[in-house]
């Protein structure tokens, strides 16, 4: 503005962004901005044309002297010079420069021109702090599921920056945390998986408008839910023996340390959790054990232990077939573990031959139990032994089924021989009973008599049995005649009696009065007898 009160300059902001200086005219006052160790310029006045005597001064406490276009007068430091014979040109710009400068213009009149120099310095040296709970050797922070974490940025500038927060998950676009002037930290209360990925701080110079940002990847471990889980299985075509250890559900893998027990001798340590162990390794009833652990816990880790056993092998030793017809022979195989392969041999050739499924021969399997089934039984071909084999890394069993191949039985001519023979001897049976005890003919009747039957049931002896009966008294009247000689004469109670049971149509009194006749007869026969021995002999 002009000493004599002439108008005042309009006001101008003039900026250069950020490796230039800007003026802005404030009512009697530009502003210049510049940044350490940049060059500045500031202008004295707007004047065009020729100009007068110009000093510049510092406006401290007191004015400092610092630089004339009078040449007697040396500039306060080798830094300071002027430039079109007006302008304050300041080399290597430090904090300490920032200040009001005051540029005097003699011309005629004296002109007064008040210059306000900003200087900034930064972002420089951003550092991020993430209370994590580890960090990896590749520099990758890592944070437990359900933890505390707190976040803090700072940088090395002037004025302090604007700090800006940005979250970017897996395939995802990045998010606006917020921005703060004056606290540059915060804190996630629980970490979730979903809050895994790269965290962006970003420092804002508003002087300058420099900007500067660090991004930290953060993942959240968390480990698996369940117990580890073991196994062991052949491979290799039997002849290797494999251990598998799985922990699933955890992030990152797990790492997993296959020990045998007891000795605690190491087997292997991967992070596949898989070991392949030869048959010199193993012996029946061998323990192996799997010490899992993971990087956020538990401290004590995980284990399972698998036990391995050589198969046990049952089965019927014998089996019938028919020719022509079908046979199954069943093999049962416990204790084996890892589950045994089971085959079927027949022990006719050296070394034996694994039978394979075909037309003739069927076989099954449902879990650790076999069945082979022969169908159409040959004499010539299927007779014979036949093998069940199991066989595991740990130990092989084997057990032999003798198969005998016979010609089909005659049902139907061993029922008729058998009913034939039955019926012979109950005739056999029913003829002894009636010749000892013919009287059973009587009870026969009685039996009958109660069905109301008509039949007419005659038993009379046999002119045999009369002869036999006949013979039998000669021999006793000799006996009795030689025992008449020293013993009193002695009338036999009995002798060759005729009995005849009649049943008529069922009519008892008749069959009484039968019987009444036949005793009479008898009576008169035994006084004809007596008659007879008293006679002399």
């Amino acid at each position: 503005m002009a000493a004599g009160g002439s108008a005042p300059e309009p006001r101008v902001l003039i900026c250069l962004g950020a490796l230039l200086a800007g003026w802005v005219a404030v009512g009697f006052e530009a502003v210049v901005i510049g940044e350490v160790h940049d060059n500045v310029t500031l202008h004295c006045g707007n004047i065009s044309g020729p100009r007068g005597l110009v000093t510049w001064y510092r406006n401290d406490s007191e004015p400092v002297f610092l630089l004339s276009s009078n040449s007697s007068l040396p500039p306060a430091e080798p830094r300071f010079s002027l430039v079109n014979a007006s302008s304050l040109h300041i080399e290597a710009l430090r904090l300490q420069d920032e200040g009001n400068y005051t540029c005097r213009e003699i011309l005629n009149v004296t002109q007064w021109f008040q210059v306000w120099l900003q200087v900034a310095s930064g972002p420089y040296q951003i550092e991020v702090h993430i209370s994590a709970t580890g960090t990896l050797p590749n520099g990758t922070v890592y944070a437990a599921k359900g933890s505390q974490v707190d976040f803090s940025c700072t940088s090395s500038s002037w004025p302090p920056p604007m700090v800006e927060w940005w979250f970017q998950a897996l395939n995802s676009s990045s998010e606006f945390f917020g921005h703060n002037l004056t606290v540059n930290s915060f804190s996630l209360l629980l970490m979730s998986p979903n809050l895994q990925g790269n965290y962006t701080c970003l420092a804002l110079n508003l002087l300058s408008r420099r900007h500067r940002k660090v991004t930290t990847e953060l993942l959240v471990y968390y480990p698996p839910p369940s117990a580890p889980q073991c196994r062991a299985q052949m491979a290799s075509g039997l002849f290797m023996l494999q251990l598998t250890c799985r922990w699933d559900g955890g992030y990152p893998d797990p790492n997993f340390l296959w020990i045998e027990e007891p000795g605690g001798v190491i087997v292997g340590k991967s992070k596949l959790g898989v070991e392949m162990l030869n048959k010199s390794q193993l012996s029946d009833g061998k323990k192996f054990k799997c010490a899992a652990s993971h990087v956020v816990g538990p401290e004590a880790g995980a284990s399972c232990v698998v036990q391995i056993r050589s198969p046990s092998v049952l089965s019927e030793p014998m089996k019938t077939c028919f020719v022509g017809g079908n046979v199954t022979l069943t093999c049962q195989v416990s204790g084996a573990y890892p589950p045994a392969k089971i085959l079927w041999l027949r022990n006719l050739t050296q070394p034996e031959v694994v039978i394979q499924p075909s037309s003739r021969h069927l076989i099954t399997q449902d879990g650790q139990n076999s069945t082979l089934t022969i169908q159409n039984c040959s004499q010539d071909l299927d007779e014979g032994y036949y093998v069940c084999r199991a066989d595991n890394p740990v130990g092989v069993r084997e057990v032999d089924i003798w198969l005998s191949v016979k010609e089909p039985l005659n049902i139907g001519g061993i029922v008729g021989t058998i009913v034939s023979l039955l019926l012979l001897g109950l005739a056999i049976i029913s003829g002894l009973m009636l010749y000892h005890s013919p009287v059973l003919c009587w009870k026969v009747g009685n039996t009958f008599r109660g069905q109301n039957m008509d039949d007419v049931m005659v038993l009379v002896d046999s002119e045999e049995e009369e002869e036999e009966e006949e013979e039998d008294a000669a021999v006793e009247e000799e006996e009795g005649a030689h025992e008449r000689q020293e013993f009193p004469k002695e009338i036999p109670k009995q002798n060759h009696i005729h009995r005849v049971t009649a049943l008529v149509n069922g009519n008892i009194e008749q069959m009484g009065n039968g019987f009444q006749d036949l005793q009479d007869d008898s009576s008169e026969e035994q006084s004809d007898i007596v008659q007879q021995e008293d006679r002399p002999v």
